[in-house]
């Protein structure tokens, strides 16, 4: 009788998110760019929107990062939470809105009197935001918005070999090109498919091939044909 595969344990998993492994492409460039412009904002907000999975949140720690800026609360006063902190960051305010509308009002009249900045993220362009407060309506319309597209091919295919590099695995070329044409375009697809690839390689002690591959594709009911 077969024994089971080994369940391999949780180990934490800890991508590289310096700057300089953040990858560049036509979808992202202009987002990078105007963040690069940092502290020379023309506004105290910056709204990157994006469809979910397109690497908003990856950007945002970037930023983060590079200017110690700190995760906003916005149910706490914005002299509490921000402190002597000149940058901050709020993500998915398209999904905080409808509750928040004073507060981020609050948040961006503290900004503009202390030279400070706030990153912010949504899927959707504040274009499109149910915007009930006429002060903020104002504020929003002054704020700088950049859009991220869907990542690109190349794009996609450098964020699957940075992956499985993070992890320290080595997977040839045609696993790689396998994989592109199965599935969607997002980061977060190719995070999880890496991952379920890497659990099922340990798990099943087998080397990444194109048939290990389409057996995670099968078990995530995904195209394999």
């Amino acid at each position: 009788m077969p024994s089971n595969p080994q369940i391999p344990l949780a180990f934490d998993y800890r991508p590289s998110m310096s700057g300089e492994d953040f990858l560049v492409s036509d979808s992202n460039r202009e987002a990078v760019a105007f963040l690069d412009l940092w502290p020379q904002w023309p506004s105290p907000f910056v709204i990157i929107y994006g469809e979910a999975g397109c690497g908003k949140s990856h950007l945002a720690q970037v930023f983060s990062e590079a200017t110690k800026a700190i995760e906003i609360k916005l149910n706490v006063d914005p002299y509490i939470s921000m402190g002597d902190h000149k940058t901050g960051v709020v993500e998915n305010v398209d999904r905080l809105l409808a509750d928040n509308q004073q507060a981020l009002f609050h948040l961006y009249n503290f900004a503009k009197e202390n030279d400070a900045h706030i990153l912010l993220t949504s899927r959707t362009s504040p274009a499109l935001w149910d915007i009930q407060l006429a002060d903020l309506k104002s504020r929003i319309g002054a704020a700088s918005v950049i859009e991220i597209g869907q990542p690109d091919d190349t794009l996609i295919e450098a964020v699957l070999v940075k992956q499985f590099a993070d992890r320290q695995l080595h997977v040839e070329r045609d696993v790689v090109a396998f994989m592109l044409t199965r599935m969607e375009r997002s980061f977060d697809q190719a995070r999880l498919l890496v991952n379920e690839i890497d659990q099922q390689s340990l798990a099943q002690k087998r080397k990444i091939t194109i048939p290990l591959v389409r057996s995670v594709f099968q078990s995530l009911l995904m195209p394999y044909q």
